[in-house]
């Protein structure tokens, strides 16, 4: 999969089929997109790729929303990989870029850059300047563009609509068995391993402290978890919040890897999220901690 992140796309990879949208997740419903834009591909023997934008446009337009994302960056680029896209275009989601109306956006990029011949997108896709664009802005520009337009409609579990909204939203609430249903894999933080007070090894549960960056915060308290390094992969429990009972001030991730017990500072782990096993609480001394810790740990290697 060739990586674009600028608009100098190679002959080889225009005249193609396209798929545009944030696919922040890559859940079931973008899968469902991905993958009949692909069968199109490969039935018309054209080059299949993705349009993509970074940072996420909420992100851009309300600098307030810190913690948004189902998956980062680097997440999504090796999602997709995994779905034989032949390429991938990142735009650069900025001041100048915002501006572009619908009908630029079709002009400068769908048709000057990718001259793409098949548009695939959801059908509450919306663009350009202040999300004027929408499925009916794209079928009036589709022949004068040279392009066809085909809409999917939406992915639905029971009777509601699969989306990145919908799964922040349970991922808020800690519905993480729902949320691994809707993504088809287990929800998953990767971070680097940070130094931090060592009070885990003190009590006899040393952990990995890492800090979420810009995911969705998930509800505060105890997961049962799969960690997983370029060295191994373990089961594990994870507390994340501010540890009210030593008055903790900053929201972290802690993971206690099970059968592990070294250094693992600066080094990338993934902490997949398995099971929510219980809120966060404040406990009134370190006795009674450890006490929870332990049941929790029953808890978790019997759901992970």
């Amino acid at each position: 999969m060739k990586i674009y992140n600028n608009l100098i796309i190679n002959k080889k990879h225009q005249n193609s089929v396209v798929a545009i949208g944030n696919f922040d997740g890559i859940h079931l419903g973008h899968q469902k997109v991905i993958n009949q834009a692909r069968q199109k591909a490969k039935k018309n023997r054209l080059p299949f790729g993705i349009i993509t934008f970074e940072p996420i446009p909420t992100m851009f337009f309300n600098k307030k929303i810190k913690n948004h994302r189902i998956n980062s960056l680097l997440q999504k680029k090796n999602q997709l990989k995994q779905l034989k896209l032949d390429f991938l275009i990142i735009i650069n989601f900025n001041k100048n870029f915002s501006k572009l109306s619908a009908e630029q956006f079709i002009e400068k990029i769908i048709f000057k850059k990718t001259k793409c011949k098949f548009l695939y997108v959801s059908n509450n896709f919306k663009f350009g300047f202040k999300r004027q664009g929408n499925i009916r802005t794209l079928k009036k520009y589709s022949n004068f563009y040279n392009y066809k337009t085909v809409i999917i409609s939406p992915l639905r579990k029971t009777t509601k609509v699969i989306s990145s909204t919908i799964i922040r939203k349970k991922i808020s609430q800690g519905k993480i068995y729902e949320v691994n249903k809707l993504l088809d894999r287990n929800w998953c933080i990767q971070g680097t391993v940070i130094k931090g007070h060592r009070r885990g090894r003190k009590i006899g549960f040393p952990t990995c402290n890492i800090k979420i960056s810009d995911y969705i915060i998930p509800k505060l308290g105890v997961y049962g978890v799969m960690v997983k390094t370029t060295k191994f992969q373990r089961k594990g429990i994870a507390n994340i919040g501010y540890r009210p009972t030593f008055n903790g001030q900053n929201l972290l991730l802690e993971v206690n890897i099970f059968g592990i017990n070294k250094n693992l500072y600066n080094k990338e782990v993934n902490v997949k999220f398995i099971k929510f096993i219980r809120s966060e609480k404040k406990f009134k001394d370190l006795e009674q901690l450890k006490k929870q810790i332990k049941i929790d740990i029953v808890q978790a290697k019997k759901n992970v």
